[in-house]
């Protein structure tokens, strides 16, 4: 890896614990630490040692395999070795009893190597699979346990383009380009060894060419693996274009901007396609150069021979296994230069996977666990500041909410609503002040622990592609009884039972084939089933329309009993019966009271209160 490289990866994991959220500009920053000084990058013999590391659990099968590449490639050498019988006791001077035994020994051997060839191909094959499944499952695993930031900082297409693309590069290099290192290479030594026998003098005169070959593939390994990482890097861009522009398809075409988007998608296709020809031009000079080198030994050992069949110290059986052996090395030796493609590949990608694994994890050092907490929420002096912002998304905010009431924050856009409650399942740490759930901080609690505590419902619901009954029962393990119950509390029910298959109905990707109303009241009945203390309702209501809010609200009142329950809203006429209404600006909290008391004070929340009826009275 060059320092170029290095620099970028490490910027890159610096990054990644500083990313913006949707409601905010960036994530926040880590806490100042002394400055260490940080390991050099892993060079590629590093990487790819790691990499057959992941490859170790299936020994028993690639045990099998190296015994298949052994025989295979001593049934090579073998059928090399009948050259000299064939010629001199088949043509030159020719024994009766060769025409049988010369035909069955060919047969056996290659009876023989096919056998062997089928467990060498199916041993790598299935442990080279097998090292791409147990990455994906690690990969996936490490992502769904990075801090929330690092879904700020790197799109998800990309993330999907390292589990997809990433990881088949991966397996080529750990298994397809093994079985072509270790096959050819016992190949080569097996027919190098039979022509040193033969003839030491001819061999020599091939060996000669061989640093030459060495330098060739040290050279076009290393290009290899230089472009091989912008190829990774370009595939993951061209996947979040398509992403981008496929998920908003309906915005491009009343924009008019088909030809746009197929512009920009074309100029990273192309960036591609000129890599991946740079990558086959390397590989096709290189091969022809192999081929020419490979002449010149051939040339070589044509000259020698025949001086030394001149002088009597070769006959013409020994000339033939000679010519033959040298015909079977040059493949080999064609196949292990071009092997490096494959491995440049498969370095580039795991370089890209391993620092995903190396990656610092969200911090899970909480020891205080607890199956259900009362629901207390004190908020102390706390501030939240972003790396890649020029203020404080959060100042100095201090309040508590007490079990069993409703809290509500307001203010303009921006002014951190949302930034504060997703402090409380940590998906981001304050940086500075503390935050307390039954007065213990949330960070002594175990994550799984204080999250199983916290019933999400956003704007944006997140639906999977699957059942309705699924949907609501994500992540519980419930009974069909239960999941109707908390349909019908959820006012979703009277739509449930319409579809074709009621609750067993596939809604499609995020619920694409429910209305907004619909998709918000499966979020509430999974909330409503989770039956979490705490409860974070984030703007659950901005964009539905009048009837569709009046159903949600309706449910809402159903689960808001005995929690504690933070409101993020926009509409003010949905949180009038709020217990306290927390009013915030620019990061801090303005105004604290109820709805009463705040109209009365005459402030920002009764300016924005004035704003929104006389929006509403124009309407």
């Amino acid at each position: 890896m060059s320092s170029s490289d290095a620099r970028d990866a490490a910027a890159a994991r610096k990054a990644a614990s500083a990313a913006p959220t949707a409601g905010a500009a960036a994530a926040p920053a880590a806490p100042a630490a002394a400055a260490t000084e940080e390991p050099p990058p892993p060079s590629p013999w590093q990487t790819y040692r790691r990499l057959l590391g992941h490859a170790g659990r299936y020994w028993p099968l690639l045990a099998v395999a190296m015994v298949g590449m052994v025989i295979e490639a001593g049934a090579g050498a073998a059928f090399v070795w009948l050259m000299k019988p064939l010629t001199n006791d088949g043509f030159v001077d020719p024994k009766p009893e060769m025409a049988v035994i010369l035909p069955l020994a060919i047969i056996a051997l290659f009876l023989l190597r096919g056998a062997a060839t089928f467990c060498t191909d199916y041993g790598i094959a299935r442990a080279g699979r097998s090292v791409v499944r147990d990455l994906r499952e690690l990969v996936l695993g490490k992502y769904l346990r990075l801090p929330s930031s690092r879904f700020d900082t790197e799109a998800v297409p990309q993330m999907v383009s390292r589990l997809n693309f990433d990881t088949e590069q991966v397996t080529q290099a750990s298994a397809d380009a093994l079985k072509m290192i270790i096959a050819d290479g016992l190949t080569i030594v097996f027919l190098l060894a039979l022509m040193l026998y033969t003839s030491v003098k001819v061999t020599m005169a091939m060996i000669l060419i061989a640093p030459l070959i060495g330098v060739l593939v040290w050279y076009v390994g290393g290009r290899y693996r230089r472009i091989s990482r912008g190829i990774q890097t370009g595939m993951g861009d061209l996947a979040h274009s398509a992403e981008q522009s496929l998920a908003a398809q309906q915005d491009v075409k009343v924009h008019g901007a088909q030809g746009f988007e197929q512009t920009r998608y074309s100029a990273l296709a192309n960036r591609v396609l000129r890599l991946n020809m740079k990558v086959e031009a390397t590989r096709a000079a290189s091969s022809a150069l192999v081929q020419v080198l490979a002449a010149l030994a051939l040339a070589a050992i044509v000259w020698v021979a025949i001086h030394e069949a001149l002088e009597g110290r070769l006959d013409p059986g020994e000339f033939m296994q000679l010519m033959t052996a040298m015909m079977g090395i040059i493949p080999s030796l064609r196949r292990i230069t071009n092997v490096q493609s494959v491995i440049g590949r498969g370095v580039a990608a795991a370089e890209r996977l391993f620092s995903i694994l190396d990656d610092v994890e969200e911090d899970d050092r909480g020891r205080h666990a607890v199956e259900r907490v009362r629901g207390e929420l004190v908020f102390d002096d706390v501030g939240l500041r972003y790396q890649r912002g020029d203020g404080s998304a959060l100042q100095e905010v201090s309040f508590r909410a007490a079990p069993g009431t409703v809290t509500a924050i307001v203010g303009r856009s921006g002014s951190g609503k949302t930034s504060l409650v997703r402090l409380v399942p940590r998906f981001y740490e304050p940086s500075s002040g503390s935050i307390t759930l039954d007065g213990v901080p949330l960070a002594d609690y175990p994550l799984a622990d204080l999250r199983r505590q916290v019933a999400l419902v956003g704007q944006r619901v997140a639906l999977f592609d699957d059942t309705v009954a699924a949907n609501i029962a994500y992540g519980v393990d419930a009974p069909r009884e239960s999941i109707r119950a908390a349909a019908e509390a959820a006012n979703a029910w009277e739509f449930i039972e319409r579809l074709p298959q009621g609750l067993d109905t596939p809604i499609g990707e995020n619920g694409a084939l429910l209305s907004g109303g619909q998709r918000q009241r499966l979020a509430i009945a999974r909330a409503i089933l989770r039956d979490a203390p705490i409860l974070i309702l984030d703007e659950a209501t901005a964009a539905l329309d009048t009837e569709s809010e009046r159903l949600v609200q309706d449910a809402l009142q159903r689960l808001m009993p005995d929690r504690t329950t933070l409101v993020v809203a926009h509409r003010l006429s949905t949180i009038e019966h709020a217990d306290q209404v927390l009013v915030f600006d620019r990061g801090r909290m303005v105004e604290q009271g109820t709805h009463a008391e705040l109209l009365a004070q005459g402030g920002l929340y009764a300016h924005l209160h004035a704003m929104q009826f006389r929006e509403g009275g124009a309407a």
